[in-house]
């Protein structure tokens, strides 16, 4: 499975099996966390079997259950520090699906104060991923028609249009979709990558949003872009 397939296959589960991330499959994963890390300048962090972030009276609201295992996403507080953990994190997200693991990002149903203990100092909690092996696989959510959500769809390249429905498949907040992507310059000489826009429309999370739609729509995309 490659990450285009994690993409397809891959849907938000919140209730867990008692089973335990084998330690070949943590060690890959932080593997992998460290390299998000260093490429995006953040300081996510992976707990294992650690279950009271996720017993509160939120978590239980949330419909989440036996969660023991997340992935922390944090860092410096910058005015795009949301976008990056967004991006970054669904890396490892995607990453997680290809081992066989399922996952949830989390804004607001687990403890906040229980997970700031965790962080480095000066850091700012953005949001977590809970992780682990789902005692389902999930269900596809609903998703906007591909033309509310970019423009100019028709008679654009084919690579957008397949960016574009690998962006719809994102996880979004309280699944918003409140995003719009635009071809801005589709030349493809002189070596030169066509350019790309994403907005936000506003919406919780929005900028958390962002970053797993660029991650989406680079990977659907499968060739080099730029972000406008």
């Amino acid at each position: 499975m490659d990450l285009t397939e994690a993409i397809e296959t891959r849907h938000s589960v919140r209730a867990f099996t008692d089973e335990p991330i084998d330690p070949g499959q943590r060690e890959e994963l932080e593997r992998i966390i460290a390299e998000e890390n260093a490429a995006g300048d953040l300081h996510m962090r992976l707990i294992c079997d650690e279950p009271k972030a996720f017993r509160s009276t939120m978590a239980h609201y949330g419909r989440f259950r036996n969660v023991r295992t997340y992935l922390v996403l944090a860092g410096v507080p910058a005015d795009d520090l949301e976008e990056r953990c967004g991006y970054h994190g669904e890396r490892v997200v995607l990453e997680a699906q290809r081992m066989g693991l399922n996952s949830c990002w989390v804004a607001l149903t687990f403890k906040r104060r229980q997970v700031r203990r965790m962080l480095e100092p000066g850091d700012r909690l953005v949001v977590v991923v809970a992780l682990g092996h789902g005692t389902t696989q999930g269900v596809p959510h609903r998703s906007k028609d591909a033309n509310k959500v970019a423009t100019g769809l028709p008679g654009s390249p084919d690579w957008f249009q397949r960016g574009v429905e690998a962006a719809l498949l994102a996880p979004t907040s309280i699944n918003q979709q409140s995003f719009l992507l635009t071809l801005v310059d589709g030349r493809d000489d002189d070596g030169v990558a066509p350019t790309v826009r994403v907005e936000s429309k506003g919406g919780p999370y929005a900028t958390v949003d962002l970053g797993i739609v660029k991650r989406h729509f680079e990977l659907g995309a499968g060739r080099p872009l730029r972000w406008a």
